[in-house]
């Protein structure tokens, strides 16, 4: 088999600007290369690599001040308007537990990073731009008309990289990493034990890996009164109802690197082709639907009751996006998130 050659940094340079308009992403993937590599052609032009320092990033974003943050996976892009702040390091995972930005952050799997500039006429936009190991992107910052340009140029000066070259050197990575087994191997029944007995819905992974199976799979087997399936418009449904009724919501997206959360109500929902967006003062979302293989309702239980998720999966069991009712640690699940989720419409399941 012959590997396929990359473009070189010229030949990206004249796609791009061959084609002016296009996305990022979209690009990337027409030309069969990643964002990553794309973002490192025009180092040294008006791209400057950076270095994806947890610790000096979190401890030092919030004097950006307000700023348009992104995180996207291959069908949903999560937007988040505010300033970073609260953030709590960690070896193996990071938070930020801010009012409007709130995220989960996996360092390991932060692995190169760019101070980007764009003209647009007189305009200049500035973003910070961080990717995984194989150039797939794990998290934006775009600067906003309040942010503070000073407090930008010396974060970026701070995290400059020696290396300015306009090539990566990039790795495949396991759409896991987890080692899970086939279906008809799993321990449902040591699943349900196990699920049953839970006090925090954080103990679900710690199940998952001792079991080695995914979060897929173990809706699939836990039965019923624990997970049932939607129909495909329930998703819709929610969100509209969810608007109407003023109902605050908990709404994730995440990768490999980190998961972005709104939480609070929404107000415009609207559909456009095949996406499904809330376009919100401060937050906006964009959902694929026609990549959604699944809808599942999930019931896990806590020592303040049990909790109601909406979640959404692609053809593949990846988790497309989650949805929560709003509440504060300690407290019992709204009543009206719990009822609308339980009167969703539920797929007809053919018996054998």
């Amino acid at each position: 088999m012959t590997e396929t050659v990359k473009p070189t940094p010229e030949a990206i340079r004249q796609a791009r600007a061959d084609n002016p308009k296009m996305r990022e992403r979209d690009l990337a993937q027409q030309f069969g290369i990643s964002e990553a590599d794309l973002a490192a052609a025009y180092c040294g032009i008006n791209v400057i690599r950076i270095s994806p320092r947890i610790e000096t990033f979190l401890t030092e974003i919030e004097s950006l001040g307000e700023v348009l943050v992104l995180t996207r996976n291959e069908s949903a892009v999560h937007e988040k308007i505010g300033v970073y702040d609260k953030p709590v390091v960690g070896k193996h995972a990071s938070m930020l537990l801010g009012e409007q930005i709130d995220m989960r952050i996996f360092p390991n799997s932060w692995a190169h990073g760019f101070a980007v500039e764009k003209h647009d006429g007189e305009d200049v936009r500035r973003s910070l731009q961080f990717f995984d190991a194989a150039g797939e992107a794990i998290h934006k910052i775009h600067l906003r008309p309040a942010s503070d340009l000073a407090a930008y140029e010396t974060l970026v000066a701070t995290l400059r990289l020696d290396d300015q070259s306009q090539t990566l050197e990039l790795t495949s990575l396991p759409k896991s990493e987890e080692k899970t087994l086939e279906i008809a191997e799993l321990d449902a029944s040591g699943l349900r034990d196990r699920w049953s007995q839970m006090k925090d819905v954080h103990e679900f992974f710690g199940i998952l890996r001792s079991l080695k199976m995914t979060r897929h799979q173990a809706v699939q087997v836990i039965g019923q009164d624990y997970a049932w399936q939607l129909d495909a418009d329930a998703l819709a449904a929610m969100m509209h109802h969810s608007a109407q009724e003023q109902i605050p919501i908990m709404c994730f997206v995440g990768n490999r690197g980190c998961i972005q959360i709104h939480s609070g109500p929404i107000q415009s929902v609207k559909a456009m082709g095949p996406w499904i967006n809330i376009l919100d003062e401060t937050f906006h979302l964009h959902l694929r639907t026609d990549h959604i293989a699944e809808v599942w309702a999930v019931r896990k239980p806590t020592k303040d009751g049990h909790v109601t998720s909406l979640e959404a999966y692609g053809s593949e069991g990846e988790m497309i996006i989650q949805f929560f009712g709003k509440r504060h640690e300690g407290a019992g699940e709204r009543s009206d998130w719990r009822q609308l989720i339980e009167s969703l419409p539920r797929l007809m399941r053919v018996a054998a």
